[in-house]
């Protein structure tokens, strides 16, 4: 390989992404070391701040520079390095020497004193800013103190993310005022914090919009109830489009919609008030927008009849590929063998729906016969699907739908909803299923065991889908033969060929071990799955099991990363009543069977008990993480005591260990808590000084 031209071997170092490789590649000889360090663009800087005085100058190539994850974490970057007596804004000259062509920056800024030094002399070329902080704002700071230097110093600035940073609405404003320059030049706007109760106001929304007129993608928290002062209705949404016709993303959250916790099933998907946005409105909106390529309406609050405003969406946003709807109702109406409302929207590739009340069997299948070129498809809280249409929608986009998940569906618990997607088993990558067992029956040994075999006779059949296909052209159901075609034995077969990614939502003191038994015994080339624990402790009884089930996922031998969340089970962490179990025990039936598994990458949100705001590692959770015996990275989102950390000092290969209280609002003094940084830094020493065999 030394032998061929160097403009060739660029092209093959930059083609290569994962950072193991790289590191890998560069240890081989002087010049692969020089060609990998030219051709790293994304550098995630980790180690202790305390250590900046040995901070790499070799990486001067990178432009994507992520300092969010430096430990002590959530702690101000240079006040954590003035043990060493150095000067914190000599410190910030060196780190800006170091990576002279940044142009993308992400940044824990605990304090607007992190910003201020860090931008004494600003990169010269720096477009993106994500800034990261779930501690509670500094009381004293001024309003938009946080972002003054940003935007007075950095005119070149076309893009900003807050999603993960916390701080209040009328922050922003004020800065975006006084640098018009800079407000003007933004092109990227990402204000989706989730840590917001009531998110930014009407007034204020107009003002972001009017200020920063040539924004193309901008992501908002509001709220869209008018029971609350600036709401948002339709003299926001006009004001929106007439702000700002270029935007190609917009996304408007209810503040509502981003605890990200699952709904009531049972719940009608209508809410008690409606959002005060009318039609006329609607058709206002989507027309003064016409370069819009991905949409999400997250409304939480009812918009009624919304069909015709979607058919004039589709025809005054041809771009449009990306859609996201939340208590939309009336988007199909399924009348006839005509398509409408969003099956006209024929170029979408991503549809996701979430508390449609209205939607059912016939509007899924109009939606399949309309949006053929849907690659992802998600629905969420619709009462009245059920598998029969879910699994014609899956025949009909068989040919390219890979993205499925299913939540939150009365009539689709996870027997039914796998049954359902049945026909693109050997295609989808991604999914996500609700683990509600009440549908298993002792009878069901595995998925193949009563499967609902439809072909095209079926869909003609008025008693079985209540809808006349037999008026249809042919042209109307491009289903291939192939899709109706078994194995030969009736069923489409027992494996998930592709599937990569796999999510989960289960209930507390519930059991995940009928997995398998459900239909998902067999999936090789499962590498990542993420499950999500969720539901009060207190009152539950003992479970029956000693484990949770985690030792069935050993079945998948790729399965090489897990996120296990349990951030929403709440419950006791030293104060359980006689005969209740307090945290640790739960954790212990969590984690139990974990080191069974060959795990190379895992995130951990401890349980947390919500009347002192911690989520704390318990000594049954780290004996049990210990045994992961093959994990190289561990992230444990929340505290931990340093002599439960130095369990993880006996996990031969671990390299990278976090502490991250990423949860608002974070711990704010750290001596009332497990987590020091004393501790981290003797538990990183310690881990450092180890020898790694790779």
């Amino acid at each position: 390989m030394t032998h061929l031209p160097p403009e060739i071997l660029t092209n093959v170092f930059s083609a290569v992404s994962d950072t193991r490789t790289r590191n890998a590649m560069s240890l081989v000889c002087r010049s692969f070391r020089c060609l990998e360090r030219r051709t790293r663009t994304s550098l995630t800087l980790r180690g202790n701040a305390r250590d900046l005085h040995i901070l790499p100058t070799c990486f001067r190539y990178v432009t994507d520079l992520d300092l969010s994850l430096v430990s002590p974490w959530g702690h101000a970057l240079f006040a954590a390095s003035t043990s060493h007596q150095s000067d914190p804004q000599q410190q910030a000259i060196e780190l800006r020497n170091a990576f002279p062509r940044v142009t993308s920056l992400t940044l824990y800024a605990r304090s607007p004193v992190t910003l201020h030094l860090l931008l004494l002399i600003p990169w010269p070329n720096l477009r993106h800013v994500k800034l990261v902080r779930w501690h509670v704002r500094p009381p004293a700071s001024q309003p938009g103190a946080d972002f003054a230097d940003l935007f007075h110093r950095c005119r070149s600035l076309t893009s900003l993310d807050l999603s993960s940073f916390y701080h209040w609405p009328e922050d922003l404003p004020p800065v975006l005022a006084a640098n018009p320059i800079t407000a003007a030049s933004m092109r990227r706007l990402n204000l989706l914090t989730t840590s917001f109760t009531e998110g930014f106001k009407s007034h204020e929304i107009q003002q972001i919009t009017a200020w920063c007129p040539n924004l193309e993608h901008l992501l908002l928290a509001c709220t869209f109830d008018a029971r609350y002062l600036g709401y948002v209705g339709d003299e926001t949404l006009t004001a929106i489009a007439s702000n700002c016709p270029k935007l190609t993303l917009l996304h408007l959250g209810d503040t509502a919609s981003l605890s990200n916790r699952r709904g009531n099933p049972n719940d009608s998907g209508f809410s008690d008030e409606d959002a005060r946005i009318s039609r006329a409105t609607m058709v206002e909106f989507f027309s003064g927008l016409p370069l819009l390529e991905e949409l999400v309406l997250d409304v939480c609050k009812n918009v009624r009849e919304s069909c015709f405003a979607l058919e004039v969406l589709n025809s005054k946003c041809p771009r449009l590929r990306t859609l996201g709807l939340r208590q939309f109702h009336g988007i199909c109406l399924a009348i006839g063998s005509q398509l409408d409302g969003v099956a006209l929207c024929q170029g979408l590739q991503s549809l996701s729906v979430a508390n449609c009340g209205d939607l059912n069997d016939m509007g899924l299948i109009e939606i399949g016969r309309g949006c053929s070129r849907l690659v992802k498809f998600h629905v969420q809280g619709c009462k009245l699907i059920t598998e029969k249409g879910l699994r014609t929608l899956t025949c009909l986009l068989r040919k390219t739908l890979v993205d499925v998940k299913v939540s939150c569906c009365l009539n689709l618990e996870t027997f039914a909803a796998l049954r359902a997607l049945e026909p693109i088993r050997d295609r989808i990558e991604r999914l996500h299923v609700d683990c509600v067992w009440n549908g298993m029956k002792e009878s069901d040994d595995g998925l193949g065991q009563s499967l609902l075999n439809f072909d095209l006779n079926k869909l003609e059949d008025e008693q079985c889908f209540g809808h006349d296909f037999a008026s249809m052209d042919s042209e109307e159901v491009e289903i291939d033969d192939s899709l109706m075609q078994s194995n030969g034995n009736g069923y489409w077969g027992t494996t998930w060929d592709k599937l990569k990614y796999l999510s989960l939502w289960i209930g507390v003191g519930d059991m995940l071990s009928p997995l398998p038994m459900a239909g998902l015994e067999d999936c090789p080339s499962l590498e990542e799955i993420r499950i999500r624990v969720e539901g009060d402790c207190r009152g539950k009884p003992k479970p029956s099991e000693t484990e949770f089930g985690l030792s069935i996922l050993a079945c998948y031998p790729n399965l090489s990363k897990m996120q296990l969340d349990c951030g929403d089970t709440r419950g006791y962490a030293l104060t359980a009543p006689s005969g209740q179990m307090d945290l640790s025990l739960w954790e212990r039936f969590f984690l139990n069977g974990i080191g069974t598994l060959s795990l190379d990458e895992l995130d951990y949100w401890p349980p947390q008990d919500e009347d002192v705001n911690q989520r704390s590692l318990s000594l049954p959770a780290a004996g049990l993480l210990q045994e992961c015996y093959t994990l190289r990275k561990l992230f444990i989102h929340g505290t931990a005591h340093e002599h439960f950390m130095n369990f993880f000092l006996k996990i031969p290969n671990l390299r990278d260990v976090q502490l991250r209280e990423d949860y608002y609002p974070a711990p704010e003094s750290d001596m009332s808590t497990e987590m020091r940084v004393g501790s981290c830094s003797r538990f990183e020493y310690a881990l450092n000084r180890r020898q790694i065999s790779d």
